[in-house]
């Protein structure tokens, strides 16, 4: 029937369309300044793009409050209390989209908004009173425990919440805790994984109790896990004790370099039950906490980061040791990463070998982490090419093979080495 509620619902319909042709306009130039915004931190672009998502809100919000305006002004305010009503709704609606993207996780996200969303409806509906009565009707009991829709809803909206605001005050306290230097990085790891499992605890407790929930009654369920840590998970629960007990004694910690058996690396993380260890060919390895503290595990730079390297050569018995000796010190002291204080590099005799002079080169670096391998490498190289310019030989095995051969003897051809021996 003709009528003025019939008229708002036109008149909503022709403000939506006009909000849809005003969005087509608007969008790519707002898409383009924003683009042009440099130096912005990346909060406000995320929410300038929020924004841009919702143009259609945005619009039809904004015509949509002006309309309901004029036309409490102009007619009387039962004519427009359906415009005053969607105005409200999609304000509302659009507030709940841009603050839900607080929520950094995405299902968490969806869920916390669509339930906003149907309770600022059925609230300024005014149904929200018959829906919360069917939902509280709709309960399962058991024993002196009642549970209802209503609980069920309510408490994973409490935890939702909850949980984004653990996580939020966890990433927090993480980025403070990280920026003090007084603490070191164990203790970091320790203090924030302690501060992260009571707050995520605590947000369950809090959810458990809020749908009726009676944590007491779980005696019988610890028991069962209690026994089945002490059979089934004493490897699990090994790897928890021996991370925390690595967190509290500092032996090892994010950036170190160790050595066990056969794996060389860095530790990249701690974690509850394992530590991470990358190579220097990019492997990373995943090490049981209670092999580290069970094993032998040689860490080069635990109290320090100064590491000695020995490289061992020879040189013929023809060159002058003193002059070999100051040589293959100049060559190390001249290589990028070697320390020359406090430690400058030593040279010694170690041996007379069979062909050569044997000698021990020693020196310091001050960055393992950086790798071993490479700086031998470029002492060797600096080794051999100050002994080139200097003609110190490097002498190497040689033999020499003479055959005699008797013209009247019919026996086979005799091979003398210059070591003696006969073939």
């Amino acid at each position: 029937m003709p009528g003025w509620r019939l008229y708002q619902i036109l008149i909503i319909l022709g403000l939506i369309a006009l909000a849809w042709l005003f969005k087509a306009l608007t969008e790519p130039k707002l898409q383009n300044w924003a683009r042009a915004r440099e130096g912005w931190p990346k909060w406000r672009l995320r929410l300038l793009v929020q924004v841009r998502r919702r143009m259609l809100l945005v619009w039809f919000s904004l015509l949509a409050g002006l309309v309901y305006i004029v036309m409490q002004h102009v007619t009387w305010p039962s004519r427009s209390y359906l415009i005053g009503l969607a105005a409200t709704l999609s304000t509302v609606w659009l507030s709940i989209g841009l603050a839900a993207q607080l929520v950094r996780n995405r299902s968490l996200r969806n869920i916390l908004r669509w339930f906003l969303w149907i309770y600022a409806t059925l609230y300024f509906l005014n149904a929200l009173d018959e829906i919360t009565a069917f939902l509280d009707r709709l309960a399962i009991e058991f024993g002196e425990t009642r549970v209802s829709a209503l609980s069920v809803i309510s408490a994973l909206v409490i935890l939702g919440i909850l949980l984004a605001g653990a996580r939020l005050l966890t990433r927090m306290f993480t980025a403070n805790v990280r920026k003090n230097r007084d603490i070191s990085p164990s203790m970091q790891e320790l203090t924030t994984k302690g501060v992260q499992l009571l707050l995520y605890g605590l947000a369950i407790y809090i959810g458990a109790q809020a749908i009726g929930f009676d944590l007491t009654g779980l005696a019988f369920l610890y028991g069962i896990i209690g026994v089945g840590l002490g059979f089934g998970l004493q490897k699990v629960v090994s790897n928890l004790v021996s991370g925390l007990i690595i967190l509290l004694d500092k032996s090892i910690k994010p950036g170190d370099v160790i050595s066990l058996g056969d794996t060389f690396g860095w530790i990249d993380s701690l974690s509850a039950r394992y530590v991470s260890v990358v190579t220097r060919e990019g492997l990373e390895y995943l090490i049981p906490n209670e092999d580290l503290i069970a094993n032998q595990v040689v860490n080069w730079t635990h109290s320090n980061q100064l590491v000695r390297l020995d490289i061992y050569f020879g040189t013929a018995y023809d060159d002058d040791p003193h002059k070999v000796r100051a040589l293959a010190i100049e060559a190390a002291s001249g290589v990028k990463r070697v320390l020359v204080q406090p430690n400058t590099p030593v040279c010694h005799i170690v041996g007379f070998g069979d062909s050569s002079v044997d000698y021990i080169l020693r020196f310091w670096i001050g960055d393992p982490t950086a790798g071993l391998t490479n700086v031998r490498g470029n002492v060797y190289l600096a080794l051999w090419d100050i002994f080139k310019e200097n003609n110190i030989s490097i002498p190497f095995p040689q033999r020499e093979v003479r055959t005699l051969n008797d013209p009247e003897a019919d026996g086979p051809a005799h091979v003398i080495t210059s070591d003696g021996a006969t073939g």
